[in-house]
C-alpha cells in the first residue's frame, strides 16, 4: 500500500505542489527520504521517529520509503516533517486516507510531537484554497492561514496527538481567526528636526510619490534622523499590499505569531551585508533586505562604504522591481519595489565645507569618496538634497509648528490622487502603477507632460545639466508628484523648476 499527503515547496513566493508517497514492504528493515531532500528534510526521519515513539506508537519493522514526487525539485526546509509523519499513519492505518487527500499539510515536528511553526503557511494557504483544499498548518501559523479566504478549512493543532484526536471524532480543532500585528510605537515626529526646511520639503515629495531620495551632508546634520521619520509620513498599507508583503515575509521565517503586516516595511541593513543578505539568495535562495522592504522604506545609511559590487546589484531591482535570483538549477523572482533612501557624507571626512575641520586631502577626498557611487546608481535616485549642519540657533529654537500628522494628511491625499488617476488610465488587465514613481513610458507622458513653459523650461535644462533620459524622466515624475501636492491636474513651470532643482551632477562628471 501506498499512502499520499499534500504538501509545498517554494521558489521565491511561487507555491509548488509536492505529493508525499510512503510505502512499507519486506526486506532490510530502513527508512529512507528519495526525491531530492535537502539536509533537513533527510533528518526529519528522525524527528517523526521521536514524534511517533512520544505519542507510543512504534514504525514497523519493514522497509519504510518515503518519495517526494516531483522528484527533479529541490525540497527544502522542515516543513516536511508533519506531511511525512501524516502519511506514514495514514499507510499504518491510523489516519483515513480519504481525509487526508482534502489537505495539504505542512509543519516541523518536535521530539515530544509538538508542531513548530513554519515559513511559508500564508502563500500555501492561498494555493490550497485555489486547489480547493483545507490547510494543516502549526497553532502559531493559524492566524496567518486564515488570512488566505473564509472558504479555507483551516486545521492548526498544536500537537500531532491534537491532530489525530480530530479525525478521531475524540477533539475537535477550533477554526484560527485572521492576526493582524499590533501598530507599533508611534515613529518619531518631524517635529523633532529643527532647522533643514528643504530636507523636510524632500522628505515630503519623497514619501507623497514613493521617490527615492539620497541625502548628502556633514556627520551630525540629521540625516538619519530624518529618514527615521519617513515611515511616519507613508500610508499604512492596503489590503492587496499587505497579503503581497505579508507573504514575503512568510516565505522568509518573519511573520510572528502568523500576524499580517500592517505597517510598511522599514529596513536599514548594516555595511556589513553580504549581496545575498541584501538582494536575496543564500543556499535556499531567501529575499533579501530590498524583498523584505517591498511597498516601504529601504535606508542605506554611509551610501559609499557599501561594497561596490552591493550597490551595483540594487541597480535591476530598482529599476524593475523585481529581485532576480539565479541558480543553476532555477531562477526565484522576488518583488522588489522599494522606495530607497540613502544618506552620505561628502567626503571620508565629512567636513568638506569647514575648513577648519576638513582634512588635508580636501577637496579630493571628496571626489574620490563621491565616486564610489556610480553614475548608473546615482541616476537611479529621483532626488538628491544636501543637508547643511544645523547652527546652534536653529537647536535652540522652540519645536516646529507643524509635525509628522500635518504632512502624513498631505501625503495621504497626493496617494489618494495617484491611485485614483492610474486605476482609471491602466490598460485593461495589467495591475495599475501605485504611485508616481512607478509610472513610465507613454502613461508617464500623459499624466506628467508639463505645460509649454515648463517644457520649454525642462528641455533646456536637461540639454545644460546633460541628464539622461532615466534623469529626464526622474525629473517628470518628481514634477507630477509636486502639481499632486499642490491639488492641480497639469504639471506647470514651478514644479518642474523644483524637480530640477532636487537633480545633481553625478560624481564624475
Amino acid at each position: 500500500m501506498v499512502a499520499r499527503v499534500n504538501t509545498v515547496a517554494f521558489q521565491g513566493i511561487e507555491v509548488l505542489g509536492i505529493d508525499v508517497q510512503v510505502q512499507m514492504s519486506g526486506g532490510i528493515v530502513a527508512f529512507t527520504v528519495v526525491g531530492l531532500p535537502d539536509k533537513a528534510v533527510g533528518e526529519s526521519r528522525e524527528r517523526v521517529r521521536a514524534s511517533l515513539h512520544a505519542l507510543g506508537l512504534a514504525l514497523p519493522a519493514k522497509r519504510i520509503t518515503v518519495n517526494l514526487a516531483p522528484a527533479d525539485v529541490l525540497k527544502e526546509g522542515s516543513h516536511f516533517d508533519l506531511p511525512i509523519a501524516l502519511a506514514l499513519l495514514t499507510v499504518m492505518g491510523v489516519l483515513p486516507d480519504v481525509e487526508m487527500a482534502r489537505y495539504v499539510a505542512l509543519g516541523e515536528l518536535a521530539l515530544d510531537g509538538a508542531l513548530s511553526p513554519v515559513a511559508g503557511v500564508l502563500p500555501a494557504a492561498i494555493d490550497a484554497l485555489a486547489r480547493d483544499r483545507g490547510l494543516i498548518c502549526p497553532e502559531p501559523c493559524g492566524g496567518e492561514a486564515a488570512w488566505a479566504g473564509p472558504g479555507l478549512d483551516v486545521l492548526a493543532p498544536p500537537t500531532l496527538l491534537a491532530l489525530i484526536n480530530h479525525f478521531k471524532g475524540s477533539q475537535v480543532l477550533t477554526p484560527p481567526r485572521p492576526r493582524v500585528q499590533e501598530a507599533e510605537a508611534l515613529a518619531p515626529d518631524l517635529r523633532d528636526v529643527k532647522g533643514n526646511e528643504t530636507a523636510k520639503r524632500a522628505l515630503e515629495v519623497a514619501a507623497a510619490g514613493s521617490h527615492n531620495l539620497l541625502m548628502i551632508g556633514p556627520p551630525g546634520s540629521g540625516k538619519s534622523m530624518l529618514a527615521a521619520r519617513l515611515p511616519g509620513l507613508l500610508p499604512p498599507l492596503d489590503p492587496a499590499e499587505a497579503l503581497e508583503v505579508s507573504m514575503i515575509h512568510s516565505v522568509g521565517g518573519l511573520l510572528e505569531g502568523g500576524k499580517l503586516l500592517r505597517q510598511r516595511p522599514y529596513r536599514a541593513p548594516h555595511q556589513s551585508a553580504s549581496l545575498p543578505a541584501l538582494v536575496g539568495g543564500g543556499s535556499r535562495a531567501k529575499p533579501g533586505e530590498i524583498s523584505l522592504a517591498h511597498q516601504g522604506v529601504l535606508f542605506l545609511d554611509e551610501l559609499p562604504e557599501f561594497p561596490r559590487p552591493l550597490l551595483e546589484a540594487l541597480r535591476q531591482p530598482l529599476e524593475t522591481g523585481k529581485a532576480v535570483v539565479s541558480r543553476a538549477n532555477h531562477h526565484v523572482t522576488y518583488p522588489a519595489r522599494v522606495q530607497l533612501v540613502a544618506a552620505m557624507n561628502p567626503c571620508r571626512c565629512g567636513h568638506l565645507d569647514d575648513a577648519s575641520l576638513a582634512c588635508a586631502r580636501a577637496p579630493k577626498c571628496a571626489a574620490d569618496y563621491q565616486s564610489k557611487i556610480s553614475g548608473p546608481l546615482f541616476d537611479r535616485i529621483d532626488l538628491h538634497i544636501d543637508v547643511p549642519a544645523v547652527s546652534p540657533a536653529d537647536l535652540s529654537l522652540p519645536p516646529p509648528a507643524e509635525g509628522s500628522a500635518e504632512v502624513a494628511a498631505r501625503v495621504a491625499v497626493a496617494r489618494a490622487i495617484q491611485a485614483e488617476r492610474y486605476a482609471a488610465l491602466a490598460p485593461a488587465g495589467r495591475a495599475p502603477p501605485r504611485t508616481n514613481a512607478e509610472a513610465d513610458g507613454e502613461l508617464l507622458e500623459r499624466v506628467a507632460g508639463p505645460d509649454a513653459a515648463g517644457r520649454t523650461l525642462l528641455t533646456e535644462a536637461a540639454e545644460r545639466l546633460k541628464l539622461s533620459a532615466r534623469g529626464y524622466h526622474r525629473v517628470m515624475r518628481v514634477a507630477r508628484t509636486l502639481a499632486d501636492l499642490d491639488g492641480v491636474d497639469g504639471v506647470r513651470r514651478r514644479h518642474v523648476a523644483e524637480g530640477l532643482s532636487y537633480r545633481r551632477i553625478a560624481p564624475g562628471r
